[in-house]
């Protein structure tokens, strides 16, 4: 069966990007995986056809140990409502750390700019977080109570350098897959 044009221009956009992916049989999925400066992440592009719209899903493996959960959790939430687009999640099945942007289009066609935005916005955030996430992590735990996430969030020494608009990437090749 022939993709959707939502998903052509899916496929397109990955395409003048130069971005490696592969489509997941029967789906209107593409899968990739970036390497980004402080972190690999593995991407999906899912198209909703009938829905006209775009999720863009990186996923990053972190394995939280129960004592750290709570502080975690707390650390996304906080992280969330500094966010104008997309959101961080947890899937505790999978141990990932999870960042979702999903985007409505108004035509059939989507926009290939709005497509490489969303991508490049799901990296960064993640490349962002991963970081601070580490420095929580390697609080001992009787610390933890005293570690500010709010201060946590505003550190600007850990966020990965700002791109080339001449490279493509975040710090890294793109994984062939």
């Amino acid at each position: 069966m022939a993709p959707s044009l939502q998903f052509q221009s899916v496929i397109d956009a990955f395409g003048q990007n130069g971005w490696q992916n592969e489509v997941v049989d029967g789906r209107e999925v593409l899968q990739t995986q970036f390497e980004a400066h402080h972190t690999r992440i593995h991407l999906h592009a899912q198209v909703f056809k009938h829905l006209n719209a775009l999720s863009i899903v990186g996923e990053t493996r972190q394995q939280i140990p129960e004592t750290h959960l709570a502080a975690t959790l707390e650390l996304l939430m906080r992280a969330n409502k500094q966010l104008t687009i997309g959101a961080f999640e947890f899937d505790f099945d999978r141990s990932q750390l999870v960042f979702r942007v999903t985007n409505l289009f108004d035509r059939e066609k989507f926009d290939n700019d709005i497509i490489s935005s969303m991508v490049h916005c799901a990296i960064a955030e993640l490349d962002r977080l991963v970081p601070l996430l580490g420095v929580l992590l390697k609080t001992k735990a009787d610390l933890l109570p005293d570690l500010s996430l709010e201060m946590l969030l505003m550190r600007e020494d850990l966020l990965p350098p700002v791109p080339d608009e001449d490279t493509d990437s975040f710090g890294g090749e793109e994984e062939e897959l």
